[in-house]
């Protein structure tokens, strides 16, 4: 759910998956194998990965969702620009105080930039606990699920484990990718992540 209603324009729900550990590896590259990055910043670990990880993540079930929004640097009335966004959050997220009254909030974790056209804007989240199970293995089989070349309609995948978008592009002049994280308060645990995809 945006809070900027005036910037949603529409959204499809794409499933539920399950959190066994605290820990998450996002990425915005669905090419095998999937490695833990090891640097120190989660800026470094996506301009040198394309991935980063994700500690405190609240574990049980979580919803992904599919976001269609106006990417955030338009001018409303005159620019179509939109941003795809996969939006995940823990299922009782919806009950909690912090979010119902607005306390809690995203917080940026990380971007990347791709300078050049991009032929896809793909995003996927992974518990790490089973980054060698048929939940990974099933997301990164692309052909079984993604478009066709030519297919620019938004293809979406759920596992067991782990969740993931696919969406074919036209040419264009490259991508900016947003990471961000929504706590349960300011030490609390991780309670929702999206990972944005705007065209440059």
């Amino acid at each position: 759910m945006f809070r900027q209603q005036e910037r949603h324009i529409d959204w499809a729900r794409i499933g539920a998956f399950q959190f066994d550990s605290n820990a998450g590896l996002l990425s915005d590259s669905l090419m095998a194998p999937l490695r833990i990055p090891k640097q120190e910043t989660v800026e470094k670990m996506l301009q040198q990965n394309c991935c980063c990880a994700l500690n405190n993540i609240k574990p049980g079930i979580w919803i992904a969702d599919l976001q269609l929004v106006r990417c955030a640097v338009c001018d409303l009335c005159s620019c179509d620009g939109t941003m795809q966004t996969l939006d995940a959050r823990h299922i009782e997220l919806f009950l909690s105080d912090g979010y119902l009254n607005g306390s809690w909030d995203y917080d940026t974790l990380g971007t990347r930039d791709i300078s050049k056209s991009a032929d896809v804007a793909s995003g996927g989240i992974f518990d790490i606990k089973h980054l060698n199970d048929h939940s990974a293995s099933d997301i990164l089989d692309l052909k079984s699920w993604v478009g066709k070349r030519n297919d620019w309609q938004p293809k979406t995948l759920t596992t067991l484990h782990a969740v993931a978008v696919n969406t074919n592009l036209q040419d264009n002049e490259g991508l900016k990718i947003t990471y961000e994280a929504m706590k349960a308060g300011k030490d609390g645990q991780v309670v929702s992540i999206r990972i944005s995809h705007q065209l440059l």
